[in-house]
Protein backbone atom coordinates (compact mmCIF):
# COMPACT_ATOMS: atom_id res chain seq x y z
CA UNK A 1 0.00 0.00 0.00
CA UNK A 2 1.07 3.38 -0.98
CA UNK A 3 2.44 5.75 1.77
CA UNK A 4 0.58 9.51 2.38
CA UNK A 5 4.26 11.50 3.00
CA UNK A 6 4.06 15.27 4.17
CA UNK A 7 6.54 17.51 3.74
CA UNK A 8 6.98 20.61 6.03
CA UNK A 9 9.09 23.99 5.36
CA UNK A 10 8.89 25.67 8.59
CA UNK A 11 10.45 29.47 8.27
CA UNK A 12 9.07 31.67 10.99
CA UNK A 13 9.86 35.68 10.29
CA UNK A 14 11.35 36.45 13.81
CA UNK A 15 15.12 36.06 12.58
CA UNK A 16 17.06 37.83 15.01
CA UNK A 17 20.74 36.50 14.06
CA UNK A 18 20.18 37.51 10.56
CA UNK A 19 17.09 39.64 9.73
CA UNK A 20 14.61 38.01 7.40
CA UNK A 21 17.22 35.20 6.98
CA UNK A 22 14.76 32.64 5.57
CA UNK A 23 14.39 35.52 2.49
CA UNK A 24 17.71 36.58 2.36
CA UNK A 25 19.18 36.37 -1.54
CA UNK A 26 21.64 33.84 -1.78
CA UNK A 27 23.42 34.44 -5.15
CA UNK A 28 20.10 36.47 -6.01
CA UNK A 29 17.05 33.85 -4.96
CA UNK A 30 15.70 33.92 -1.43
CA UNK A 31 17.37 31.39 0.89
CA UNK A 32 13.28 29.26 1.10
CA UNK A 33 13.24 29.05 -2.99
CA UNK A 34 16.25 26.79 -2.36
CA UNK A 35 14.12 24.25 0.22
CA UNK A 36 10.91 24.80 -1.95
CA UNK A 37 12.20 23.91 -5.51
CA UNK A 38 14.03 21.02 -3.59
CA UNK A 39 10.61 19.64 -2.31
CA UNK A 40 9.06 20.21 -5.01
CA UNK A 41 11.83 17.96 -7.21
CA UNK A 42 11.42 15.33 -4.54
CA UNK A 43 7.50 15.25 -5.24
CA UNK A 44 8.90 14.00 -8.99
CA UNK A 45 10.09 11.03 -7.13
CA UNK A 46 7.63 10.09 -4.42
CA UNK A 47 4.13 11.78 -4.38
CA UNK A 48 3.79 13.58 -1.66
CA UNK A 49 2.03 17.02 -0.24
CA UNK A 50 3.96 20.05 0.94
CA UNK A 51 2.96 22.78 3.29
CA UNK A 52 4.90 25.76 4.38
CA UNK A 53 4.61 27.15 7.94
CA UNK A 54 5.47 30.33 8.64
CA UNK A 55 3.60 33.24 10.93
CA UNK A 56 5.25 36.13 8.30
CA UNK A 57 3.27 37.26 5.35
CA UNK A 58 6.23 38.69 3.06
CA UNK A 59 7.94 34.89 3.75
CA UNK A 60 4.10 33.69 2.85
CA UNK A 61 4.38 35.61 0.05
CA UNK A 62 7.80 35.07 -1.51
CA UNK A 63 7.06 30.93 -0.89
CA UNK A 64 4.11 31.84 -3.21
CA UNK A 65 5.98 33.31 -5.98
CA UNK A 66 8.02 30.27 -5.84
CA UNK A 67 5.45 27.92 -6.71
CA UNK A 68 4.34 27.21 -2.71
CA UNK A 69 0.76 28.52 -1.72
CA UNK A 70 -0.81 27.80 1.87
CA UNK A 71 -3.68 29.29 3.77
CA UNK A 72 -1.93 28.06 6.90
CA UNK A 73 -0.87 30.36 9.23
CA UNK A 74 1.45 29.46 11.99
CA UNK A 75 -0.08 30.73 15.46
CA UNK A 76 1.95 32.93 17.20
CA UNK A 77 2.34 30.69 19.83
CA UNK A 78 4.25 28.78 17.98
CA UNK A 79 6.60 31.71 16.16
CA UNK A 80 8.48 32.39 19.23
CA UNK A 81 12.03 32.10 20.36
CA UNK A 82 10.72 29.68 22.90
CA UNK A 83 8.57 27.18 20.49
CA UNK A 84 10.20 23.92 19.48
CA UNK A 85 10.23 22.66 15.98
CA UNK A 86 8.86 19.53 16.62
CA UNK A 87 5.55 20.98 18.21
CA UNK A 88 5.46 23.15 15.07
CA UNK A 89 5.28 20.55 13.05
CA UNK A 90 2.51 18.78 14.85
CA UNK A 91 0.57 21.61 14.70
CA UNK A 92 0.68 22.06 11.12
CA UNK A 93 0.67 17.94 10.72
CA UNK A 94 -2.88 18.38 12.32
CA UNK A 95 -3.93 21.09 10.03
CA UNK A 96 -3.14 19.01 6.79
CA UNK A 97 -4.40 15.94 7.88
CA UNK A 98 -8.27 17.84 9.14
CA UNK A 99 -7.66 19.91 5.30
CA UNK A 100 -7.16 17.11 3.13
CA UNK A 101 -8.57 14.45 5.26
CA UNK A 102 -6.43 12.07 5.47
CA UNK A 103 -3.73 10.24 7.82
CA UNK A 104 0.15 10.88 6.46
CA UNK A 105 2.32 8.12 7.35
CA UNK A 106 5.68 9.60 7.11
CA UNK A 107 6.37 13.30 8.00
CA UNK A 108 9.79 14.90 6.39
CA UNK A 109 10.72 18.39 7.61
CA UNK A 110 13.47 20.05 5.20
CA UNK A 111 14.81 22.68 7.41
CA UNK A 112 14.92 26.38 5.02
CA UNK A 113 18.60 27.25 6.78
CA UNK A 114 20.26 24.07 5.61
CA UNK A 115 19.57 23.93 2.06
CA UNK A 116 23.04 21.78 0.99
CA UNK A 117 21.32 18.49 0.31
CA UNK A 118 20.02 15.84 -2.37
CA UNK A 119 18.00 14.07 -3.49
CA UNK A 120 20.00 11.22 -3.09
CA UNK A 121 20.07 11.77 0.13
CA UNK A 122 16.62 12.07 0.83
CA UNK A 123 15.72 9.04 -1.09
CA UNK A 124 18.32 7.24 1.23
CA UNK A 125 17.52 8.41 4.71
CA UNK A 126 13.91 7.56 3.89
CA UNK A 127 14.71 4.21 2.31
CA UNK A 128 17.08 3.50 5.72
CA UNK A 129 13.81 4.67 8.24
CA UNK A 130 11.34 2.40 5.93
CA UNK A 131 13.65 -0.66 6.61
CA UNK A 132 13.85 -0.14 10.64
CA UNK A 133 10.08 -1.12 11.86
CA UNK A 134 11.49 0.10 14.94
CA UNK A 135 12.62 3.59 14.82
CA UNK A 136 10.81 6.15 15.31
CA UNK A 137 12.72 8.84 13.31
CA UNK A 138 15.97 9.61 11.20
CA UNK A 139 17.68 13.07 10.78
CA UNK A 140 20.85 13.68 9.09
CA UNK A 141 24.71 14.97 10.37
CA UNK A 142 27.62 15.58 9.28
CA UNK A 143 31.42 15.01 10.46
CA UNK A 144 32.26 17.33 13.21
CA UNK A 145 35.10 19.61 13.75
CA UNK A 146 35.48 18.88 17.39
CA UNK A 147 34.76 16.34 19.57
CA UNK A 148 33.49 16.12 23.25
CA UNK A 149 35.58 13.53 23.84
CA UNK A 150 38.91 14.78 22.84
CA UNK A 151 38.25 18.63 22.34
CA UNK A 152 35.62 20.29 23.69
CA UNK A 153 35.47 21.80 27.59
CA UNK A 154 32.80 22.54 29.85
CA UNK A 155 32.98 24.07 33.29
CA UNK A 156 32.79 21.62 35.82
CA UNK A 157 30.98 21.54 39.53
CA UNK A 158 34.37 22.53 41.14
CA UNK A 159 34.49 25.83 39.08
CA UNK A 160 37.47 24.65 36.28
CA UNK A 161 37.28 23.52 33.11
CA UNK A 162 37.55 20.11 31.84
CA UNK A 163 36.25 17.93 28.84
CA UNK A 164 32.75 17.67 27.95
CA UNK A 165 33.22 13.68 28.02
CA UNK A 166 36.10 12.39 30.38
CA UNK A 167 34.91 9.11 31.44
CA UNK A 168 38.15 7.53 29.91
CA UNK A 169 41.58 9.38 28.27
CA UNK A 170 41.73 9.76 24.50
CA UNK A 171 44.89 11.40 23.11
CA UNK A 172 44.07 11.61 19.98
CA UNK A 173 41.10 12.18 17.62
CA UNK A 174 41.03 8.95 15.28
CA UNK A 175 40.81 6.67 18.82
CA UNK A 176 37.90 9.14 20.67
CA UNK A 177 34.41 7.73 19.90
CA UNK A 178 32.80 8.70 16.95
CA UNK A 179 30.46 11.39 17.16
CA UNK A 180 28.23 13.90 14.82
CA UNK A 181 27.08 16.99 14.11
CA UNK A 182 23.23 17.44 13.43
CA UNK A 183 23.60 19.86 10.45
CA UNK A 184 19.45 20.23 10.56
CA UNK A 185 18.89 19.38 7.12
CA UNK A 186 16.87 16.48 6.73
CA UNK A 187 14.41 15.11 9.47
CA UNK A 188 12.04 11.91 8.13
CA UNK A 189 9.49 11.27 11.12
CA UNK A 190 7.36 8.01 11.57
CA UNK A 191 3.58 8.86 12.30
CA UNK A 192 4.67 6.77 15.72
CA UNK A 193 6.76 9.79 16.40
CA UNK A 194 4.15 12.36 16.60
CA UNK A 195 1.68 9.90 18.53
CA UNK A 196 4.46 9.44 21.40
CA UNK A 197 4.62 13.08 21.77
CA UNK A 198 8.09 13.66 21.79
CA UNK A 199 9.26 16.89 22.21
CA UNK A 200 12.41 16.53 20.84
CA UNK A 201 13.77 15.03 17.63
CA UNK A 202 16.18 13.15 19.29
CA UNK A 203 14.36 9.87 21.40
CA UNK A 204 15.64 6.49 22.25
CA UNK A 205 15.07 4.98 18.58
CA UNK A 206 16.99 7.71 16.23
CA UNK A 207 18.73 6.66 13.15
CA UNK A 208 20.90 8.97 11.48
CA UNK A 209 22.20 9.60 7.83
CA UNK A 210 25.38 10.84 7.21
CA UNK A 211 26.06 12.85 4.42
CA UNK A 212 29.08 12.76 2.61
CA UNK A 213 29.42 16.58 1.24
CA UNK A 214 29.26 19.82 2.84
CA UNK A 215 26.22 20.47 4.39
CA UNK A 216 24.86 23.47 7.25
CA UNK A 217 22.56 25.05 8.83
CA UNK A 218 22.99 28.48 8.60
CA UNK A 219 23.24 30.62 12.32
CA UNK A 220 25.37 33.64 11.46
CA UNK A 221 25.99 36.31 8.87
CA UNK A 222 29.53 34.41 8.18
CA UNK A 223 27.53 30.96 7.20
CA UNK A 224 25.46 32.96 4.78
CA UNK A 225 28.52 34.24 2.82
CA UNK A 226 29.92 30.74 2.74
CA UNK A 227 26.71 29.71 1.37
CA UNK A 228 26.54 32.25 -1.06
CA UNK A 229 30.37 31.71 -2.12
CA UNK A 230 29.53 27.95 -2.53
CA UNK A 231 26.62 28.27 -4.84
CA UNK A 232 28.25 31.31 -6.67
CA UNK A 233 31.24 28.90 -7.52
CA UNK A 234 29.34 26.58 -8.85
CA UNK A 235 30.82 24.32 -5.52
CA UNK A 236 26.75 22.78 -5.31
CA UNK A 237 25.89 22.23 -8.78
CA UNK A 238 25.95 18.31 -7.96
CA UNK A 239 23.83 18.93 -4.65
CA UNK A 240 21.45 21.75 -5.64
Amino acid sequence: MDSNILITICARGGSKGIPKKNIFLVNGKPLIAYTIDFAMEFKNHIDCDIILSTDDKMIKKVASDHGLKTSYLRPSLLANDEAGKVETIDHVLNYMETENKKKYDYIIDLDVTSPLRTIKDLLNSFDILKKNKKAYNIFSVSDPNHNPYFDMVEKKENGFFDLVKNEEDYFSRQKSPKVYDMNASIYVFRRKFFELKFRTQITDKSLIYKMDHICFEIDNPIEMEFLDFLIKKDYTKNIL
